[in-house]
C-alpha cells in the first residue's frame, strides 16, 4: 500500500469536510442538534461532515472498512479501517468556541499508520504516516524537550458523563495545579494531541475517549518523538479509553501520578 499516495488523496477530502463545518459554523444557531447520551451532543453538521469523509475514503482503498462516531455508515473492521471523527470538538463548535476540528485515521491490523486533523478555525493541517514523520503545513513538527516537571504546561479533559473516576482524576489535577506552569482543556482531543507534537503542550492526558477521538493524534505524538500509552504504561490507548501522551520526561512523571490515583 502507498501510504504516501493515499495521504495525499485524503487531505482534499479532509478539507472538504472541514469547509463544509466552515460554512456551518456561520449558521450554527440555526441547526438541529440532539443529545446522544449525558453531554454528548451531535448535531446535523457532525453527520453530514462525516457522510462527506466517508464518501471520499471509500473510494482510495478496495474493502477498507470504518469506523465513525455518527456511524453513518456500517461499522465493519477489516484489515484497513478509516477511523472517523468528523467534527471533533462539537460542544465548542455549538457554542461558539474556536477550537474544533476533523480527526482521520488510518489502520492497519490495529496499527495506526496515516493520520490527519484539521484545525477548521485556524486553517492548519496536520499530518503523519508511520515511520515517516509528523508535519504541520508540510512543516515537520517535533515535541519539545523540556525535563522540568515544574515548568511543564499540560492539557486535559474534564469528566463530563464518565464520574467514576472524578476523585482520582481530581487528585492528579490539584497535583499538576500546584507543581507545574498551568493546565488546559481546551475541548478536542485531537487538536489537544496536535499541541503536544508541535512543543505547544508537554503532556496530554484524559480518560473516557474513543479510538476516534485519538487514533491520528496519537500517532502524531509518536512521529514528532513523543510517547503514548494507556493509563497501565501499555500501548492500549486506542481502545482502552485511557490517553497520556507527551514528551519522554513529562510522560513518565504524568504515567506516575496516574499509577499513584487511578486503578489501572
Amino acid at each position: 500500500m502507498d501510504l504516501d499516495s493515499i495521504l495525499q488523496q485524503a487531505k482534499p477530502i479532509v478539507q472538504q469536510a472541514a469547509r463544509y463545518i466552515q460554512q456551518m459554523a456561520l449558521k450554527k444557531d440555526t441547526l438541529a442538534v440532539e443529545e446522544k447520551f449525558k453531554n454528548n451532543l451531535v448535531s446535523e453538521v457532525d453527520r453530514e461532515a462525516e457522510i462527506i469523509l466517508v464518501d471520499g475514503l471509500s473510494e482510495l482503498i478496495d474493502n477498507a472498512g470504518f469506523l465513525t462516531e455518527e456511524q453513518t455508515v456500517e461499522q465493519t473492521k477489516q484489515e484497513w479501517l478509516w477511523v472517523i471523527d468528523p467534527l471533533d470538538g462539537t460542544t465548542n463548535f455549538l457554542r461558539g468556541v474556536p477550537a474544533y476540528a476533523v480527526s482521520v485515521a488510518l489502520m492497519q491490523h490495529d496499527t495506526v499508520v496515516l493520520g490527519l486533523i484539521f484545525d477548521c478555525v485556524q486553517n492548519h493541517l496536520y499530518t503523519a504516516i508511520k515511520g515517516e514523520g509528523a508535519f504541520k503545513n508540510n512543516i515537520p513538527i517535533r515535541v519539545n524537550e523540556n525535563t522540568v516537571f515544574e515548568q511543564s504546561f499540560i492539557a486535559t479533559g474534564f469528566p463530563y458523563y464518565d464520574f467514576s473516576k472524578a476523585q482520582a482524576y481530581l487528585k492528579v489535577f490539584e497535583y499538576i495545579m500546584y507543581n507545574t506552569l498551568g493546565m488546559r482543556r481546551l475541548g478536542s482531543a485531537a487538536l489537544d494531541l496536535c499541541h503536544v507534537a508541535t512543543g505547544m503542550y508537554d503532556a496530554y492526558f484524559e480518560y473516557s475517549l474513543h479510538p476516534y477521538d485519538v487514533a491520528a493524534g496519537a500517532l502524531l505524538v509518536q512521529e514528532a518523538g513523543g510517547n503514548v500509552t494507556d493509563f497501565a504504561g501499555q500501548d492500549g490507548y486506542i481502545y482502552n479509553q485511557q490517553i497520556i501522551a507527551g514528551n519522554q520526561a513529562i510522560h513518565t512523571k504524568i504515567l506516575e501520578l496516574i499509577r499513584m490515583h487511578f486503578e489501572v
